[in-house]
């Protein structure tokens, strides 16, 4: 007969299962009589693992949702499953996929045997991705350190490439993980500027928790995520666009962001947009170009000069190859 942990253990991976299992079907896989299992099941139900009975000429026992999830058993396929599963919706910051995935992550990787963790590293590695946006993407890594020392509330230190390529070293208390679309952003008290700042993590290296424990300060308004979304408009300047579509409004529409608002109907079938924007110049020419009908840029001047460059540029990528002047013939 195993040890009752053990054994505890394997009724637990049994019962996991999404089946009812006959009480005598559990004695004979334990190979232990169906006394030892009403013993064992009790354990399981003392330790908070909602085990439901069910009466009858057989009965059985099945594992139910309860009020709080006690741990789970996974075999080896199911953790790297999981492990491979988090890494690459952490890794792409896909929408919808926040912090506490990451925090998952965290602990799953913690208690992976190493011959687990090899696997994991694998199948990553032999992964090509398809990404979106700039093609940014973050080691789950760097997610995994961030998130461990939020949680355990660590100085971090790490190296940091700025917008302008200015490479810089950092200490900060990490606050909380941001997924905002596309991008990480890690919302954390810089201790060398004695300041708050938000950084993009797919521009972070080398993240080291130092141990150093602190208080969490208070941030200076509202919670992470707007905090985050007032100082990425403070750091982009505003654009002032007035653009006119060969096009229904309702079409247009369809088309673009909800920023790009209003749109006025004008004579005829088309329409006009006016907006103060606080996007890229770059990303408003890309979504203009995008709503797939002829439109004209009236202001701001920055961005006529751009799509004319722009246009330019497409035209020559299109264009074949220069004739080249016929050998004479001797």
């Amino acid at each position: 007969m195993t040890s009752t942990p053990a054994r505890l253990l394997n009724l637990l991976s049994l019962l996991q299962t999404p089946r009812e299992w006959p009480g005598s079907e559990l004695a004979e896989r334990l190979a232990v009589s169906p006394r030892t299992i009403r013993r064992d099941i009790d354990r399981l139900r003392e330790l908070g693992y909602p085990v439901e009975a069910t009466r009858g000429s057989i009965g059985g026992y099945r594992l139910v949702a309860g009020t709080a999830m006690p741990p789970l058993l996974l075999d080896d396929e199911e953790a790297v499953a999981i492990a491979v599963g988090l890494r690459a919706g952490a890794g792409h910051a896909i929408e919808g996929v926040d912090e506490a995935s990451v925090r998952a992550l965290a602990k799953l990787e913690q208690v992976l045997p190493s011959r687990l963790r090899h696997r994991v590293s694998t199948l990553q590695n032999a992964t090509v991705p398809l990404t979106r946006g700039d093609g940014s993407t973050i080691d789950p890594r760097t997610l995994t350190v961030m998130a461990s020392a939020v949680t355990g509330r660590e100085r971090l230190r790490f190296a940091y490439r700025a917008g302008d390529g200015a490479e810089t070293r950092r200490e900060a208390e990490p606050y909380r993980l941001v997924s905002a679309g596309w991008r990480w952003y890690l919302v954390a008290y810089d201790l060398g500027r004695a300041d708050w700042r938000t950084f993009r993590v797919d521009r972070v290296s080398e993240p080291f928790a130092t141990g150093a424990r602190f208080t969490p300060r208070e941030l200076p308004t509202g919670d992470a995520a707007e905090f985050l979304s007032g100082s990425i408009t403070r750091r982009q300047p505003e654009l002032t666009v007035e653009v006119s579509f060969a096009a229904p409004a309702d079409f247009v529409a369809a088309r673009l962001p909800p920023s790009f608002r209003p749109l006025e109907p004008t004579g005829g079938s088309g329409c006009r947009l006016r907006a103060t924007l606080t996007d890229s110049l770059e990303w408003v020419a890309l979504r203009l170009a995008l709503v797939d009908c002829e439109f004209t840029v009236h202001e701001p001047a920055a961005l006529v000069t751009y799509l004319s460059d722009l246009s330019a540029r497409l035209n020559r990528a299109t264009a074949g190859p220069a004739a080249e002047p016929a050998d004479a013939k001797e």
